[in-house]
C-alpha cells in the first residue's frame, strides 16, 4: 500500500515543514513513512532534521545523470527523509520533471509519502508536488487571507484530480479566531479540519536544535494536536505499482 500527500499552504510562514515532519512522525507509529522536501527552491526540511551537512540531496538526483534516489534517503526519527539542498545553482540545474520518477521509485517501498511543497503556486517546480499527490493537506493560519490562499491550493489540486485530505490550522494564538474562521473553512474546503495546533515557543526551539517537534518536545500541546491530525488522516490502501505508474505518467503542469 502507498498513498502520497502534499502538504501545502499557498503562502509562506504557516509552519508547513514543521507540520510535514510532525505528521510524518505521528504516522510512522503505524506506517512506513517517507518525507520528501519537494520545495526545491526554498528547501527547509534539512534544517529541521539535522541533515544540513549531508553530501547528497534531492537536487543531486534531479540533474541529468545524477545520483540514484537511495543516495539521498536518510533514516531519521523513524522515517525516511529526502532533503533538498539550498544552493541556487543546484536548484537551477535540477529538472523538476524528474521528481515524477523519484516519487515513483520511493512509492515502491513505503506506506505514506509526504511531499513538503513550496509556499506558493508560482512555478512548475512549486505546483508539481500537488499534481503528483493523491491528496493534499492544506496548512492554514486562522485568518481570512490564509483561507483564500488555501482555497487557491485546493482549486489547483482539484483541477489535476488531487483530493483534499483536510485542513490543519497552525500557529493558533486566539481561540476566538478559530470559532470565527472554522465554520467558513468547513463551508469551502472539501476535507475536514484535522486539528488546531497552538502557537508554541517549543516549535521554534525544535528547529533551532535541528529536530522535529515530536522528537524535541513530544509532550507539548502542539505535538498532541499533530498526533490528533495524524489519527484523523486515514491512509488509503492503494497498490504501490499502480501508484508508481501514475506518478511516472503524471502530466507536467504549467504554473498557475
Amino acid at each position: 500500500m502507498v498513498e502520497a500527500f502534499a502538504v501545502a499552504s499557498g503562502k509562506g510562514g504557516t509552519g508547513k515543514t514543521t507540520s510535514t515532519l510532525a505528521l510524518g512522525m505521528a504516522l510512522a507509529e503505524e506506517h512506513d513513512v517517507t518525507v520528501v522536501d519537494a520545495d526545491m527552491g526554498m528547501a527547509n526540511l534539512l534544517f529541521h532534521t539535522g541533515l544540513a551537512e549531508v553530501e547528497t540531496t534531492l537536487h543531486d538526483v534531479l540533474v541529468a545523470g545524477g545520483a540514484p534516489v537511495d543516495a539521498a534517503v536518510y533514516e531519521r526519527h523513524g522515517m525516511d527523509v529526502v532533503p533538498c539542498g539550498t544552493n541556487l545553482a543546484d536548484f537551477e540545474a535540477a529538472d523538476p520533471a524528474r521528481l515524477r520518477e523519484v516519487v515513483a521509485t520511493l512509492a515502491a517501498d513505503t506506506d505514506v509519502l509526504l511531499l513538503d511543497s513550496a509556499a506558493t503556486l508560482s512555478s512548475r517546480a512549486a505546483v508539481l508536488p500537488v499534481v503528483l499527490a493523491d491528496r493534499v493537506v492544506v496548512v492554514l493560519e486562522p485568518t481570512i487571507p490564509a483561507l483564500s490562499d488555501g482555497l487557491k491550493v485546493q482549486e489547483y489540486a482539484t483541477s489535476y484530480g488531487t483530493d483534499t485530505a483536510g485542513i490543519l490550522f497552525n500557529k493558533v494564538r486566539d481561540a476566538d479566531a478559530i470559532e470565527r474562521i472554522a465554520p467558513k473553512a468547513e463551508r469551502y474546503f472539501e476535507g475536514p479540519t484535522l486539528a488546531t495546533v497552538p502557537a508554541s515557543d517549543r516549535v521554534r526551539a525544535a528547529r533551532r536544535n535541528g529536530r522535529p517537534l515530536l522528537a524535541h518536545a513530544p509532550d507539548a500541546e502542539a505535538a498532541r494536536a499533530y498526533r490528533e491530525a495524524a489519527a484523523t488522516l486515514t491512509v488509503r490502501n492503494r497498490d504501490s505499482g499502480a501508484v508508481a505508474d501514475r506518478f511516472r505518467s503524471a502530466v507536467l503542469p504549467e504554473s498557475p
